[in-house]
């Protein structure tokens, strides 16, 4: 239930089989952002292993403009989690009545729990890929970090690792915090651990915040 290499002529074709795209189905199914983490440490060598296969990842004109930075410093960490505090209680009084009370309800980030901290940047000021694919879309750049994050994702989702995306923080603060360069732009700020619950529906959608959409309404035909 794997892949097989093929060489037809000159060429080598890579081939799949049923099994194993069942198999990779699977993972994206029960890729899930991940708020309960179990105190274990996370091994270096396989932290190693899933960002060297995040650095696979597709990127405008091959440019690979993602910087993964590794918070351990606990005071930098606690920096972070004062912002996602701050910015979180601000977001719940955006909301009114019925939806704020939901809102509070939601455990929305494992900051404290979490063995690692890893903040995804793209590196703006990045010469590499000769701003091929850029000039009229210079957004690409970050879409391209997204692709990696993503790819990131489903790695340590298969080595038994859950990752959280937290996206209520301050990108300033943040930046200022890490101390990064002035071109660095943060896309993600994941949290990285062994998960304490596996469970294949969504967090959001268990607790009734949103439900899914069907893949078919967001197919428009032209």
């Amino acid at each position: 239930m794997t892949g097989r290499a093929l060489l037809v002529g000159r060429q080598v074709l890579v081939q799949f089989d049923a099994g194993f795209r069942q198999i990779l189905a699977d993972l994206f199914a029960w890729r899930r952002d991940v708020r309960r983490f179990r105190d274990d440490l996370v091994d270096d060598a396989l932290l190693r292993r899933c960002l060297d296969l995040a650095a696979l990842s597709p990127s405008v004109g091959n440019s690979q403009p993602w910087r993964f930075v590794r918070v351990a410093d606990q005071a930098r960490r606690a920096e972070v989690t004062r912002s996602f505090e701050r910015c979180n209680a601000a977001a719940a009084e955006g909301y009114t009545a019925d939806r704020r009370d939901a809102y509070v309800r939601l455990k929305l980030a494992g900051l404290r729990e979490a063995p690692v901290h890893l903040a995804v940047f793209c590196d703006e000021g990045a010469e590499t890929g000769h701003g091929l694919g850029r000039a009229t879309m210079p957004e690409m750049l970050r879409y391209s970090v997204v692709g990696a994050v993503q790819t990131f994702w489903l790695a340590a989702r298969a080595h038994g690792l859950g990752v959280g995306w937290v996206s209520i923080l301050e990108p300033e603060t943040v930046c200022t915090v890490l101390d990064v360069p002035c071109t660095w732009h943060l896309v993600a700020y994941l949290c990285v651990g062994f998960p304490v619950e596996e469970h294949a529906d969504p967090e959001l959608v268990r607790h009734g915040w949103q439900a899914r959409i069907a893949a078919a309404a967001a197919l428009v035909e032209r």
